[in-house]
């Protein structure tokens, strides 16, 4: 690569971390919201679900296809060779572009609640992936068989924002957005009920 391509390569890579990082607080706040609806303050609940306005399921598709577009970018511009766990997670990631999309121009919010599993299953791969790029537990030998192996960091921005964290973030954005629609799509059901009766 030209030491041209290589700074605009970086430049990017930059610029996915930083998104990574803003998508991380915007989980915390996700968090604060769920633990303050559990002890009984519905309050910032109604306040975030305000704020969407039934938008949920765009968000989560811009968000599935930033991961997707980020990854791409990864293995096909910047020439990063995907691990076999990368694999696995673009597994989980890459169909959520599409059925999100499907589901959010139909407005068919009580999808979600089938979409949960996937970025669920995603984010428990992303944490395998950060355990054995931190060398918690021993990589496995299928890592290595593909050429590079599972704990090779590609990136490492801010001291902790590595692809797997970068992925990690995406399914756990994902799974709090696909929980508001579903919440939302039970409430509406309710008062569908509420009202023929």
């Amino acid at each position: 690569m030209s030491v041209e391509v290589t700074r605009v390569v970086h430049d990017i890579v930059v610029a996915l971390a930083a998104l990574g990082m803003l998508g991380q607080a915007l989980i915390a706040a996700l968090v604060l919201v769920a633990l303050a609806a559990l002890v009984g303050i519905g309050t910032p609940l109604a306040a975030v679900r305000a704020a969407f306005c039934g938008y949920e399921l765009w968000a989560a598709f811009a968000v599935a296809s930033l991961a997707t577009g980020g990854s791409l970018f990864f293995s096909e511009i910047a020439h990063f060779v995907p691990c076999e766990l990368c694999w696995y997670q673009r597994i989980c990631m890459y169909p959520l572009s599409l059925l999100t999309l499907f589901a959010a121009v139909h407005a068919d919010h009580a999808v979600a609640r089938y979409l949960l599993p996937i970025p669920a299953v995603g984010a428990c791969v992303s944490v395998y992936h950060l355990l054995i790029e931190n060398a918690v537990i021993r990589e496995p030998s299928a890592c290595r068989i593909g050429g590079a192996g599972c704990a090779v960091k590609w990136i490492n921005e801010f001291g902790y924002m590595t692809i797997p964290t970068l992925a990690l973030t995406g399914f756990l954005l994902l799974v709090g957005l696909l929980v508001l629609a579903a919440a939302g799509a039970g409430e509406e059901a309710g008062r569908t009920v509420a009202a023929s009766g």
